[in-house]
């Protein structure tokens, strides 16, 4: 497997690379140090299993390249790394389709274990991102039946939960685009949130990934 680790820091790079080979001895790291040559990687290497993409990325910046490569590579997994952690950052990241936000404050072990969660089809939610902007604890539901959703939005949801947007979802299920709008905002509303990104974290928080994804 062929993971790149995108960062303008070569002691973070080289940091990185030592410790994704704790996940496998097989685990090729390739390196890119701005968003020119993180495109480049991109485009030589077709069969990339995992972006680690900087927030601060030299160039039009990682966040700008999330959204580009969500839309050119939707179905590679990407974590962002940044030394940025507020909970509305963690957010927007996730509602931006990111499998995972990692801040470079983090544990190695809670690093691996993060990893290792996103490559086995799951998403990596920080703590920081439970909390709403007054910093609290965001409240939900406590289960699946609580929510009270139909079938038909129990599959939009999944897709949400995958950072799909609605017009990938709108392709997956058959649905007009406004009846996935529609869906959407009936599923933040039983979650008792006000954004996709915030859905993402209801949905870590109540442990419904191995439900909505089964």
């Amino acid at each position: 497997m062929k993971i790149l680790v995108a960062d303008d820091h070569p002691l973070i790079r080289e940091a990185l690379h030592h410790l994704l080979h704790q996940i496998d001895s097989d685990v090729t790291v390739l390196e890119a140090w701005d968003c020119e040559s993180t495109r480049n990687s991109l485009v030589q290497h077709a069969d990339l299993g995992l972006l680690l993409l900087d927030l601060k990325l030299p160039g039009v910046g990682g966040m700008a390249l999330l959204n580009e490569f969500r839309r050119n590579y939707p179905t590679l997994p990407i974590v962002v790394l940044s030394g940025t952690e507020d909970a509305s950052t963690v957010r927007e990241m996730l509602s931006r389709g990111a499998m995972g936000f990692i801040p470079k404050s983090s544990s190695n072990n809670l690093m691996l274990s993060a990893l290792r969660l996103v490559l086995s089809g799951g998403r990596y939610v920080p703590p920081v991102a439970l909390e709403n902007e007054g910093g609290g604890i965001v409240e939900t539901p406590k289960s699946l039946e609580a929510l009270n959703l139909t079938d038909r939005q129990l599959d939009v949801l999944k897709l949400v939960a995958q950072g799909k947007s609605n017009k990938l979802i709108c392709r997956e299920l058959g649905l007009a685009e406004p009846t996935v709008k529609i869906h959407v905002t009936a599923i933040l509303r039983a979650l008792k949130v006000v954004s996709r990104a915030e859905a993402i974290v209801a949905v870590n928080r109540l442990g419904l990934f191995s439900t909505v994804d089964s």
